[in-house]
């Protein structure tokens, strides 16, 4: 197989396993929230955060390991070393996992009733020591097989595993089963997990020769990616994940815990969705344009924050006018409050995923301290402002603090990376961007508050994405290099039909600047 089609090959099956695992478990999710209401899912949803974040502190540094350096022993024509150095990265994983289950327990002695109240405290930490070593081992095989560049298993793994986990979430509530009995299914559903993706790996992994070792500058670097990495890795988690719900659950209640999760999980998930395999591309297209030269990946870098725009305003536009009637649709009537968290959610989460060239871009220019420092700082500021915050205004102040943040931090490293590069942002271009969304708000702005919410979220949403498709074509959004794309797809899909179609974008192609997609 060629370069070209190995890629061609790794995007599909990318798009596959990250569409079925995040649609099956947008589902899974929503499933559990309507059957359990907003506050027992915001009591459970605290209990899957503590295990998200044991996955994170167990796991930093050796998933991310396994990828780098299983894919570059390969390319060096080593793959002997990968059995002891795959080897080596389970023990620092249980190394973690051994010293998250010491300070875990010391917390849970002397703050127990504060984390989780009501809860056996022994009990919830057996719970999470099983669950964190189950995710974390399975997500340290999907490091295994990426560092193979094997993302057909990664795809089988969402395939498969993925739909028997919804299975069993929706025979435990054709059952009427408890909270505790959901959280049995979230451990078999790790084991499943576990399990299947163990299958896919072993066909990959070398015999280990015996008397093979590890060079030592190789186990020194490996150790230095590790703690890096773990370092980064864990502050990220901090600076990423939905600590609110944590601060919720200690200082208000878990309904507010409820409302906020459902929103952050829809809004997080529909952001990740809306750029698809692009955001998995963006490093390693940076990484090859600063090879070219800085005016390169300048310009690769301008080109790619007003593409992310043209996908994350549109969206933040359907949130500020239909987040009510998507929650309502999704969720039921008890979770109608989180209807204008969701829309504040989609400012933060799309303004994270506008920001992301530019943290691609200061990585791929080794300037990853400039990104730790401030991932670092903006983690801080979250707990920080959370602990201000949700004590007074409750989700209000968890929604303030979220959405704050969200916008700080990528506007932070797009100023770090237009000095890295040099480059100037096409302000002009956001600007008719940002005027299209809001054509289009401002269009499909009587569509909601239907009295059946699908009306609204379906009507409206294909109204408010024609007006901006075309009051972008119009604005003179896209270069010539997109348009003439545009015009191909119509070509091949739609034979050049309807005819307006094809003449108006000829005559966008006429006016439109020059320059190409990133």
């Amino acid at each position: 197989m060629n370069n070209r089609a190995r890629t061609l090959s790794n995007a599909l099956f990318s798009s596959v396993g990250m569409y079925t695992e995040y649609a099956l478990g947008m589902l899974t999710s929503i499933i559990i929230a309507r059957y359990l209401g907003p506050e027992d899912f915001g009591a459970y949803s605290m209990v899957i955060w503590m295990v998200a974040v044991g996955v994170a502190i167990s796991n930093a540094g050796s998933a991310s390991a396994a990828i780098k350096f299983v894919a570059e022993l390969r390319g060096g024509g080593n793959p002997e070393l990968i059995p002891p150095m795959l080897s080596h990265l389970r023990r620092v994983q249980n190394l973690f996992l051994l010293g998250l289950l010491l300070v875990g327990g010391v917390v849970f002695m002397s703050f127990g009733n504060k984390f989780a109240p009501g809860w056996n405290h022994w009990l919830l930490l057996g719970f999470l020591v099983v669950a964190v070593a189950l995710r974390s081992s399975y997500m340290f095989n999907i490091g295994v097989a990426k560092g193979f560049e094997n993302f057909k298993a990664t795809a089988t793994v969402a395939l498969v595993a993925t739909p028997i986990n919804l299975a069993l979430v929706a025979m435990a509530w054709w059952m009427d089963a408890s909270v505790g009995w959901l959280l049995g299914v979230f451990l078999l559903s790790g084991c499943v997990f576990l399990w299947i993706s163990r299958r896919q790996i072993a066909p990959l992994l070398p015999e280990w020769k015996p008397g093979v070792t590890l060079p030592p500058e190789l186990l020194a670097r490996v150790r230095r990616h590790v703690a890096w990495s773990a370092l980064s890795v864990s502050v990220g988690f901090f600076s990423a994940s939905e600590v609110e719900v944590m601060f919720l659950n200690m200082h208000a209640d878990s309904h507010a815990a409820g409302q906020f999760k459902v929103a952050y999980q829809l809004a997080v998930g529909a952001t990740a969705l809306v750029p698809g395999v692009f955001s998995a591309l963006l490093l390693p297209m940076m990484a090859s344009a600063l090879s070219q030269g800085r005016e390169i990946a300048a310009r690769r870098f301008v080109g790619t924050t007003a593409y992310l725009a043209l996908l994350g305003l549109p969206l933040i536009a359907f949130g500020v006018v239909f987040g009510g009637d998507t929650i309502l649709l999704m969720y039921g009537k008890e979770y109608i409050p989180a209807g204008a968290v969701f829309a504040f959610c989609l400012i933060g989460a799309c303004s994270s995923m506008m920001g992301s060239g530019a943290s691609s871009l200061l990585i791929s220019a080794d300037r990853q301290r400039s990104v730790l420092i401030v991932v670092s700082f903006f983690a801080l500021m979250k707990l920080v402002l959370n602990a201000a915050l949700i004590p007074h205004f409750g989700l209000n102040g968890a929604v303030a603090a979220y959405t704050f943040l969200g916008v700080a931090s990528p506007v932070c490293c797009i100023v770090l990376a237009c000095r890295a590069s040099g480059a100037s942002l096409d302000w002009g271009r956001l600007g008719r961007v940002a005027l299209a969304a809001t054509i289009a708000a401002l269009v499909a702005f009587p569509l909601r508050d239907h009295v059946l919410p699908w009306v609204s979220v379906l009507g409206g949403g294909v109204v408010l994405a024609l007006v901006y498709a075309l009051s972008t074509l119009l604005l003179g959004c896209w270069s010539r290099g997109d348009i003439e794309h545009l015009q191909h797809l119509h070509q091949r899909f739609a034979a050049g039909r309807p005819r307006a179609g094809a003449r108006l974008l000829e005559w966008a192609f006429q006016r439109a600047p020059a320059g190409g997609s990133p």
